[in-house]
């Protein structure tokens, strides 16, 4: 999402990371609702009054207003459908450190992040990728940058942080996916978002998390 508005040059207030954003966040999410249900979980968007959760339906929500996706219908569910299919692989991603319970930690579950780490680069990873590559041209949807492009760029970006290995072995087959990180990484505004240092930083306590020992 930051992305989509970074491309788009439009202004906004990531309020998690403001001073008390996580307990703003909290009492959002505990009040009574009012246009919709209140959030499960972050991420969500405060648009006016309206409030939207989930991170595909919040980039179906600004795509139009930001112009990031075209007009015709078909064209709009294209980029859903893939990004759905992005959010299943996100899904997967971290389920490769936190196979049993998100409520404990890497360290209390590395047995089966093993086992789980083997079969999603082995498995898991060449049947996404290929899909997306598949599915790739210039662009993902249409002519013009879109924000499936951005979600591209960003999964391309994390996988290669979190799996080195696994992702140098992809990359013969994944010629269109590699062209379409680059060529989001040279947009001006993405670039300039990147070397800002205000995009935040892969590491070990987000979705994308290198440890070696899974990197198979």
């Amino acid at each position: 999402m930051r992305l989509a508005f970074e491309e788009a040059g439009e202004s906004y207030v990531d309020v998690a990371r403001e001073r008390g954003g996580m307990q703003k966040m909290m009492k959002l999410m505990s009040a009574p609702p009012r246009d919709a249900t209140e959030p499960f979980a972050p991420p969500f968007l405060r648009h006016g009054k309206m409030l939207v959760a989930q991170t595909a339906n919040i980039l179906l929500y600004v795509a139009p207003r930001l112009g990031l996706v075209p007009k015709d219908e078909a064209s709009r569910l294209r980029a859903h459908q893939l990004q759905l299919t992005v959010t299943d692989f996100v899904a997967e991603i971290h389920d490769t450190h936190h196979p049993v319970a998100v409520s404990q930690y890497y360290e209390d579950q590395k047995s089966e992040a093993k086992k789980r780490a083997r079969v999603f680069v082995r498995e898991r990873i060449p049947k996404f990728l290929g899909y997306f590559e598949r599915a790739a041209g210039p662009k993902m949807v249409g002519r013009s940058i879109s924000y499936v492009d951005l979600s591209m760029f960003q999964i391309v970006e994390g996988l290669s942080y979190a799996f080195p290995r696994a992702m140098k072995r992809m990359h013969e087959r994944i010629p269109k996916l590699l062209a379409l990180r680059d060529t989001v990484a040279s947009r001006p505004r993405i670039a300039a978002y990147v070397a800002s240092g205000r995009r935040l930083p892969f590491d070990e306590s987000g979705i994308f998390r290198h440890y070696r020992e899974l990197d198979s």
